[in-house]
């Protein structure tokens, strides 16, 4: 088992930056895949950012350019650096593990971001 726990998130006005932290029970080296999901109010879960083992990074196309993953192995915790925030990035955003031995994703509780305008 894995046990993930996110921080960072807030209220912020449209243009500020937030940075969100996901810490991991255990090496985060276990895991090849890592990423950032948010389900915003009735709509569905979407990606925001993943980052593999490998050093690959993936970003949805709503937050190119103005947010940005990383990963702290000496911390066991990834990290999402959001900036230039707008309203529609108001959401709950969660994060994400996979463990590189077996198919098993773990989630976060969430932490909740709201934009204001």
């Amino acid at each position: 088992q894995v046990q993930l726990v996110e921080s960072g998130g807030g209220l912020v006005q449209a243009g500020g930056s937030l940075r969100l932290s996901c810490a991991a029970s255990r090496s985060i080296l276990s895991f090849d895949y890592m990423g950032w999901y948010r389900q915003a109010p009735g709509k569905q879960r979407e990606l925001v950012a993943t980052i593999t083992s490998g050093g690959t990074i993936n970003y949805g196309d709503s937050v190119k350019g103005r947010f940005t993953i990383s990963r702290d192995n000496a911390k066991n915790t990834m990290y999402l650096q959001m900036n230039s925030l707008k309203p529609e990035d108001t959401a709950v955003y969660y994060c994400t593990v996979k463990e590189a031995v077996r198919p098993s994703y773990y989630w976060g509780q969430g932490t909740r971001v709201t934009v204001s305008s």
